[in-house]
């Protein structure tokens, strides 16, 4: 069934609101609702079903506008559920305002279900994502608050003006009291209607590249490096290879295209080279896959080879994994390997466990934690067992370690001290007890004695920090060895920073580590992977923490395809 999409009433103080316009009179509706500022485009307004498309008129024809947004649609169309519609904006031909930056040709600002009723924001957005479809800039998010709201300053020469949505579903009934908009005075500015002249088309900015491989688009290696910033040698004919053997999309589909296009980079610092352009998530996600991707290229003992796949499905989507060390294969052994081996993990089911909510957020991590490595070791089968595998823990008698990892100069301590831990166990310190702080030679002794004072303060209970470099897995090692036996849970807070911020803050610092020290430590920098401690943070340069695996605020999209778990 095609259904209109409502006409949106002004805001009060909207300047651009006509005589035909319709109005919102009272806001009562909106007061103490978390709502969602959106910018609002300048485009066509559109809608997408499984099996078909149309413009505002139900009836729309065909205009060469349309054309791009169609294409899309053939790409996607599979991936909307029968009876869901997507709602947005067209923003190929340029209408009054010109856009030059634009993620793509179509914006997508909700969603709604086959009941018809509208998602909430924070499923619409990774719904969207998944499919490949970006949103409107979000330009204020909080309880309504109109002084807030009338504060707003818009650049009117490229901004038509922005909507005001509850955070929370609605239904049809429910729209004309959960969205209004503001609109700049004159929005319209030209004297003939666009649809009546040459189209003009609006300019696509740098990530249009990697929002067209999320969609199903073609993948250009120049176009994709330009908008990561990373120069890369890869050819076209292996991301499309990449892509074609991986039938998804959104993120998904995103990290085995940028995986095989810098499958020969380092992925020590990798993660923090991409994520300015990508985001935390999605770049350290790629930049696990570079480096496990390898690995399935080698011979695996068929009897551990089931545990192995679970746990790389923890750190990795399984078939993006072997999507691309497929695509990567020199020799026939190696593809035989990968094949072998995806042939295994189709029967392999990664695992979620419970979430634990009634329990407090410390348990909570721990017990999913060991129910992850109870689901990979075999000694449990699903939820139902979850409950009492983990039974042990639930009392929260256990103590804490937190384990630094990163390259000396990468904040390690200044965000160790503001956890506010018990005891902070700093190795850098007890080499300036022994007489020299950045003296390397005594480092065995030094550890010797960390590891001492570690096992007693685990032993004595509350929350620890291990403050080292931490910086392979042989050194993470030998502390999770006392961690366990002291009953701990483990959390590993991965510092990421890119090899120019770290000489620059290394540089800057009162104890600097030797030049020649900080270029060892990075050749031997293996950052670990997900699931190789109970949970993991992972903090950006300004030193907070950017994004979580096995936490309690952990984003349940683990595959990153904005689907969730629906499908599991």
């Amino acid at each position: 069934m095609r259904t209109h999409y409502p006409r949106t009433p002004h805001l009060p103080w909207s300047p651009g609101a006509t005589s035909d316009d319709v109005r919102t009179g009272d806001l009562a509706h909106l007061i103490g609702r978390e709502v969602v500022v959106t910018e609002k485009l300048d485009g066509e307004n559109t809608t997408l079903y499984a099996d078909g498309l149309h413009a505002r008129s139900l009836d729309s024809a065909h205009h060469p506008s349309r054309a791009w947004v169609k294409a899309l649609h053939s790409r996607i169309a599979h991936e909307i559920p029968v009876g869901w519609r997507i709602c947005g904006e067209n923003m190929y031909a340029r209408h009054s305002l010109p856009y030059d930056r634009l993620d793509g040709y179509f914006y997508g600002f909700s969603v709604w279900d086959a009941q018809g009723r509208c998602l909430d924001w924070d499923r619409t957005v990774p719904f969207l994502r998944g499919l490949g479809v970006p949103v409107p800039a979000v330009l204020w998010r909080g309880v309504f608050d109109e002084r807030a709201l009338r504060a707003l300053r818009l650049d009117l020469s490229r901004q038509e003006g922005y909507v005001v949505r509850t955070a929370e579903g609605f239904t049809a009934g429910d729209f004309p009291h959960s969205v209004a908009k503001w609109v700049r005075a004159g929005h319209v500015q030209t004297d003939t209607h666009w649809m009546h002249t040459a189209v003009v088309p609006n300019g696509l900015g740098q990530t249009a590249a990697l929002w067209s491989v999320r969609s199903g688009g073609s993948a250009n290696a120049a176009e994709l490096g330009d908008a990561i910033g990373v120069g890369t040698h890869a050819s076209n004919r292996l991301l499309t290879e990449v892509a074609a053997r991986l039938e998804r999309s959104g993120d998904v589909r995103l990290t085995a295209v940028l995986a095989a296009l810098l499958h020969g980079e380092h992925r020590s610092t990798l993660a923090a080279r991409l994520r300015p352009a990508l985001g935390m998530r999605l770049a350290r996600r790629v930049a696990d896959v570079v480096g496990l991707a390898p690995g399935l290229h080698r011979p695996y003992p068929d009897e551990e080879r089931r545990t192995g796949l679970v746990r790389l499905s923890y750190a990795a989507d399984l078939d993006v994994l072997h999507s691309v060390a497929a695509a990567l294969a020199q020799s026939a052994e190696e593809r035989e390997q990968v094949e072998w081996s995806a042939l295994c993990a189709d029967e392999v089911r990664s695992w979620d466990p419970p979430r634990f909510d009634e329990l407090a957020a410390d348990v909570a991590d721990r017990c999913r934690a060991e129910a992850r490595d109870a689901y990979a070791e075999g000694r449990i089968n699903g939820s139902e067992e979850a409950a009492a595998a983990t039974w042990r823990w639930r009392d929260g008698d256990f103590p804490r370690l937190v384990q630094m990892v990163g390259p000396s100069g990468s904040g390690k301590s200044t965000f160790a001290r503001g956890l506010g831990a018990g005891t902070v166990i700093s190795l850098d310190e007890l080499r300036e007890e022994a007489g020299a702080r950045v003296d390397q030679r005594g480092n065995s002794d030094v550890l010797r004695t960390g590891l001492d004072r570690l096992d007693r303060a685990l032993t004595a209970g509350g929350t620890v920090v291990w403050d080292a470099t931490s910086i392979n897995r042989h050194q993470r090692a030998l502390v999770h060895k006392i961690a366990r036996r002291r009953n701990a849970l483990v959390t590993h807070a991965v510092m990421v920073l890119d090899e120019e911020q770290l000489r620059r803050r290394n540089a800057g610092r009162t104890h600097a580590v030797p030049d020649e020290v900080l270029e060892s430590q990075l050749r031997r920098y293996e950052p670990p992977y997900p699931g190789q401690a109970h949970r993991t943070w992972y903090i950006g340069p300004n030193g907070t923490i950017e994004d979580t695996y096995g936490d309690a605020d952990e984003n349940g999209d683990r595959d990153g395809d904005g689907h969730g778990h629906a499908d599991e």
